[in-house]
């Protein structure tokens, strides 16, 4: 059997590669959260790699509170980019192959077009900083690392957008939502599928450096929530706003589409489009 660690695994991208892990007969997982595995601690890292032997590392930890990370620079930091190296240099000292995610937030979003894997990053929070300083160490302890950048997160799991959007919709008549940013909704489902389905081939023949992923399509956080609403079948009136009417403590990207031609390419895949899975996902949020 080739074992396989999942960091972060209570996430939501873990949650769901734990739900899709019965499907992947070859592998056996072994799943930790920070209660089980300090990945800021590079001994603590250390002794669980040296009483086990991975065939492959999926980093789904992540620091990813993106307003606290401005008042909480260090913790930031000490999760997206000292963990993230340490799991990528006993990946690499093992042998194992080293799977990590990363975020549109490493751009500013000034990009007019779809944004490349080689496109020049430029953060603009803390939270994007950090994870932009995270992908340069973990390529740097491990160059064989294969990097997925994604955008919009969601799952029927966790606390995130949708899940927030919705309960909104059905507490009032009434919502606000940015229409002038810009990106693409990801299911975590989708993207566990991915990593799950190319796993076996990055390793044979040794694919590895930065893919963009995310579903396909292109919308504002404003068409977002009008989907949610619609698919829910709610009529709660949403009314679309500036980003300078709701000031945050972080700033946000106003474009973060991902070009995903190279993963696409690489590795042979196609990739649903962001309301068919928004519709797969509420199907399930919709039963909890």
């Amino acid at each position: 059997m080739k074992k396989i660690l999942v960091t972060g695994a209570t996430g939501q991208l873990g949650s769901e590669i734990r739900f899709l892990s019965p499907g992947y007969k070859d592998y056996e997982f072994q799943y930790t959260d920070y209660s089980e595995l300090n990945i800021t601690n590079a001994e603590a890292v250390s002794a669980l790699f040296a009483a086990n032997q991975y065939y492959a590392v999926i980093n789904c930890a992540a620091y990813t509170a993106v307003d606290k990370a401005e008042s909480e620079k260090e913790k930031a930091y000490l999760i997206n980019e000292t963990g993230a190296a340490n799991l990528a240099k006993a990946s690499h000292e093992a042998g194992a192959k080293f799977v990590h995610i990363s975020t549109d937030f490493i751009f500013d979003g000034t990009h007019s077009q779809p944004i490349l894997e080689d496109d020049k990053p430029n953060p603009l929070s803390v939270y994007g900083a950090s994870k932009l300083d995270g992908e340069n160490a973990v390529l740097k302890a491990n160059p064989e690392t294969l990097l997925f950048r994604t955008s919009w997160v969601y799952s029927s799991y966790g606390a995130n957008f949708v899940k927030t959007i919705l309960k909104l919709c059905r507490e009032r008549e009434g919502l606000n939502v940015i229409f002038d940013q810009i990106g693409t909704p990801t299911y975590a489902r989708d993207l566990a599928s991915v990593i799950l389905s190319v796993l076996d081939k990055a390793i044979t023949e040794k694919i590895s450096g930065v893919f963009n992923f995310s579903n396909e399509g292109v919308a504002s956080w404003y068409d977002f929530a009008v989907a949610i609403r619609d698919v829910a079948g709610l009529k709660t009136k949403i009314s679309p706003i500036e980003t300078s009417q709701y000031p945050t403590p972080a700033v946000r990207p106003k474009y973060s589409v991902l070009n995903k031609k190279k993963v696409k390419q690489t590795f042979g895949m196609e990739i649903p489009y962001w309301r068919d899975s928004l519709e797969s996902c509420m199907k399930i949020v919709l039963t909890q």
